[in-house]
């Protein structure tokens, strides 16, 4: 069974939680005891798998002898529902990363990625993915995620997209054309960095992929992975990621420059 990641607001708090009792020399075992918890209980904070109230931030902040005045808004915001579940969407893994993420490196094989898609293009894919009953919800979701190129806390996206994906048709012919000239559009943005990749092998074969960045430097990139039921596999191992940026790195020298992917699109707008 794979392991279910805890919301990145409250694994950012338990980070905090354990550098702070770190920082005071104690042990887990001296803090449950001050904190008046179970050692088991303290574990599950600093892993994340708990949500924690402010009377807990404050006793933290005295037994610690570490007065944070951050703490407690951290925790505040680690304990609230993520935006997206407004619209009846259960996501914890994907949004919740993105939403706090500043950087997005993607790698598309087969469709041209949520950031850039057109409504009617958003449309066409969630009807193929049997989500007949909650595909506006879905579309709102991903409607908002792309304000944030355009924000005044921007996200840089640095997208890779396979030809392949430009001249599959998704919906109709119309829906393509106009799919087609937002990505051209996309392109002129300041936090969009577009590439095509041409080659009929490459190292990208096996699958869309994603690598976040964040703005603090305690947080560790993450890589997503797609696999065949729709999912992501979500990893934090320094070396997968590593491995992951160096992928792209790959996929960057191999592809077109922006100005040359522009150019092919619009081509293949022509044709």
């Amino acid at each position: 069974m794979r392991k279910r990641h805890p919301p990145f607001r409250r694994r950012k708090l338990a980070k905090k939680l354990r550098k702070l009792r770190l920082r005071a020399r104690m042990s887990i075992q001296e803090a449950a005891r001050a904190l008046d918890k179970d050692v088991q209980a303290l574990y599950r904070i600093e892993a994340g798998e708990t949500r924690v109230d402010v009377h807990f931030g404050r006793s933290v902040m005295d037994v610690y002898d570490a007065y944070d005045p951050e703490l407690l808004d951290e925790i505040r915001g680690a304990a609230k529902h993520g935006w997206w579940t407004t619209y009846g969407i259960k996501d914890q893994g994907y949004l919740d990363v993105e939403t706090e993420a500043t950087t997005v490196r993607e790698f598309a094989l087969a469709l041209v990625p949520g950031l850039l898609q057109t409504t009617e293009y958003m449309r066409a894919v969630f009807a193929t993915h049997g989500l007949t009953d909650s595909v506006e919800n879905q579309v709102r979701v991903r409607q908002i995620r792309q304000q944030r190129l355009t924000s005044d806390d921007p996200l840089s996206l640095h997208v890779i997209i396979d030809e392949y994906a430009l001249r599959r048709l998704v919906g109709s012919p119309e829906i393509m054309r106009g799919q087609l000239r937002h990505v051209v559009e996309a392109a002129a943005l300041p936090t969009v960095t577009l590439q095509v990749i041409t080659s009929a092998l490459h190292v990208g074969m096996m699958g869309t992929f994603i690598v976040l960045g964040f703005p603090d430097p305690d947080d560790p990139e993450v890589f997503y992975l797609e696999h065949v039921t729709g999912g992501s596999f979500h990893i934090e191992d320094p070396e997968q990621v590593r491995a992951a940026n160096l992928a792209f790195d790959r996929l960057a020298a191999e592809a077109l420059s922006p100005e040359e992917s522009v150019a092919l699109i619009e081509r293949i707008l022509v044709e």
